[in-house]
């Protein structure tokens, strides 16, 4: 078990439990977000209260123009969208160093990607859905961090994935040398296995020939690859690819039954009526009883927190 994990810092919409500061005046509790603040450093965020809007307000929309969207506010008649970018653009680049992003989903400003678009201030219809003016500024500003919206973090995988990489990114901005990017590297060789192996390969390449290199410049190349190859949710055949990598480390000691036993729950994992957790319990279980250094130190096994792991949302 791990017995240091660094803290992300992570922006958050400020109505997912720190201050009432939604249109409508409310606190939204979010347990995901409540159980997260052990673990995290969060920085709270409200777009609309920072560009002078109170608390409570009249309804802001997006509002159809040409190619382009506005936010308009029909009751006072106002168009807010230039001191939205104004604020969204001076608030990121004073960030500094953060892990990510969990903002308000469905708000126009805060919304990643289901933003209601109106085809005009009135309302006139929904015409479309997108990202909320300060949700484009974030992923402008910070194209490669992850980002997602409460609503999404209920869903295991998903929340999983995104604590999987706040958690690495934050480990791997705390390696000083080569030397410790390079364990860092082969910590994480399984779970980059199971996201892309090709990437995989490549960040292998950068560190074998990153000997007299800056080491500024190798982390930040190598915190680039990590982020691409990691991007996406895991396939189901390129995890099963990795945990059979895995289980070659006791093929040869293993009984016969214990071997076909594993092989008959990752064919049920490749059909999803096996969950991940029962082969990497076994597995990990496995390392433990062989002695097996390498894999009992992969990240695969505890890619966060274990408290974070046994998150419920209902």
């Amino acid at each position: 078990m791990e017995a240091f994990w660094p803290r992300p810092k992570v922006v958050v919409s400020a109505c997912l439990g720190f201050a009432a500061v939604r249109y409508s005046g409310e606190l939204i509790p979010d347990r995901i977000v409540a159980a997260l603040r052990e673990h995290v450093d969060f920085i709270p965020v409200c777009p609309e209260v920072e560009i002078g809007l109170g608390v409570p307000r009249p309804t802001v929309r997006l509002v159809r123009a040409g190619e382009g969207v506005r936010m308009l506010q029909p009751q006072t008649g106002e168009d807010l969208t230039e001191r939205m970018e104004r604020f969204s653009q001076g608030f990121l680049a004073s960030l500094g160093r953060v892990e990510g992003f969990i903002l308000k989903n469905r708000s126009p400003s805060c919304a990643l990607k289901d933003a209601k678009v109106y085809a005009s201030a009135e309302g006139g219809g929904v015409v479309g859905k997108g990202a909320g003016l300060f949700a484009q500024a974030a992923e402008k500003a910070f194209p490669l961090l992850p980002k997602e919206d409460e609503g999404r973090l209920t869903n295991t995988r998903i929340r999983a994935h995104f604590l999987t990489r706040i958690f690495a990114l934050a480990r791997l901005r705390a390696v000083e040398d080569l030397p410790g990017l390079m364990a860092f590297h082969a910590r994480y060789k399984l779970l980059l296995h199971a996201h892309h192996q090709e990437a995989t390969k490549a960040l292998g390449r950068l560190l074998a020939e990153a000997r007299g290199e800056p080491f500024d410049q190798v982390r930040q190349a190598y915190e680039e690859g990590f982020l691409q190859a990691t991007r996406l949710l895991f396939r189901l055949p390129a995890m099963a690819d990795a945990l059979l990598h895995a289980f070659g480390y006791f093929k040869k000691a293993l009984s016969p039954k214990e071997k076909a036993h594993f092989l008959d729950l990752l064919a049920d994992f490749r059909e999803e009526r096996v969950p991940l957790e029962a082969l990497l319990v076994l597995l990990q279980s496995w390392a433990l009883r062989f002695g097996e250094a390498y894999l009992q130190a992969q990240a695969l096994f505890e890619p966060y927190p274990r408290p974070l792991m046994d998150l419920r949302t209902t």
